[in-house]
This record gives C-alpha cells, sequence and structure tokens, in this order.
C-alpha cells in the first residue's frame, strides 16, 4: 500500500470517528409539558411533574409561546391618545415645569459661554504655537505634529459650542 493511500484512508477513519462521536452525544432536548387549571380559572405550564396533578399532557407537535397575547379592546374603544399615561401617574403643573425649563435654559447658556471662552483660549494657544519659531531643522511634518493638539481642541469646542446651540434652539 502506498503512503497516499494510507493517509487516505487514515483522513476518511478519522471522519467516520468525528462524525460517529458528536452523533452519538447529540441529544434531542424533550420534555412533557403539562397545561394546568386552577380553580380560579388561570392557566399555567409546567414540566414538573411533582406540580402537574390534575393537569392534561400537553401534544408535543403544538407549538409554545411564552409571549401573552395582545389585550382585546371592545369594539368602540379607542386606543389611548399617545402621552396619556396611567390616572396615578406622577404630573407637574405648568408653572414648575416652566421653571424647570427656564433654569436648563440657564444652566446651557453658562455652559455655551464657558465654552466659548474656552475656544478664544484654545485658539489664542494655537496661535501662539503657530508664531513659535520652529527649532533648528524642523520641517513641516513637526510643525504639524506639535500643532496636532493645539488644533484638536480648538475643533472640540467648535463642537461643544455646536452641540450646545442645537440643544438652546430644541428648548421650548
Amino acid at each position: 500500500m502506498r503512503i497516499e493511500d494510507t493517509i487516505r484512508l487514515m483522513i476518511a477513519a478519522r471522519t467516520i470517528l468525528a462524525a460517529a462521536f458528536f452523533l452519538s452525544t447529540a441529544q434531542v432536548a424533550h420534555a412533557t409539558i403539562y397545561k394546568c387549571v386552577d380553580a380560579q380559572g388561570r392557566i399555567t405550564y409546567t414540566n414538573d411533574r411533582s406540580l402537574a396533578r390534575s393537569c392534561r399532557v400537553l401534544n408535543p407537535d403544538q407549538p409554545i409561546s411564552s409571549i401573552p397575547p395582545p389585550q382585546q379592546r371592545s369594539a368602540g374603544a379607542r386606543p389611548p391618545p399617545a402621552g396619556a399615561g396611567p390616572a396615578n401617574f406622577p404630573r407637574v403643573s405648568p408653572g414648575t415645569q416652566k421653571a424647570r425649563d427656564q433654569t436648563r435654559r440657564q444652566v446651557l447658556e453658562a455652559e455655551l459661554e464657558a465654552e466659548e471662552r474656552s475656544l478664544l483660549e484654545a485658539r489664542a494657544q494655537l496661535n501662539a504655537q503657530a508664531d513659535t519659531a520652529s527649532p533648528e531643522g524642523g520641517s513641516e511634518a513637526d510643525l504639524a505634529a506639535r500643532l496636532r493638539p493645539f488644533q484638536d481642541r480648538v475643533a472640540l469646542h467648535l463642537r461643544n459650542i455646536e452641540a450646545l446651540r442645537r440643544e438652546i434652539g430644541s428648548l421650548k
């Protein structure tokens, strides 16, 4: 027998052994499911035989869903309007809400002022670095690398200002 034939035979034997192993270890998940109805008419399902007194075994081919069905409305009932909550949901008076909105606006405007000041400082630092003479033999790449953190700070403050203006613009 040639070496190639021996190798093919070994590969085939390994494949057959692996397939046999996986097929022998695979177990089918199976449980007997019981449907129980108590004295009040409530339905429960269980797979625990000790809890399944006066229950009936469900057909294993029957699909089982653990998701409850949607509640059915009467024919004349309309869905509740959007934003309507339960009757006991806490409400805020219009005056209280207006005061909260005003406080929020003041906080956002103070943040915007602070960000604008930080932007001016960051631009001044960037300009100072750009005006500083580069060391002898410094290349454009060296200058760009030195300015990069300062440019990033300016860009960050610009993004923050833009976001704060959008937030203030979306207030009531």
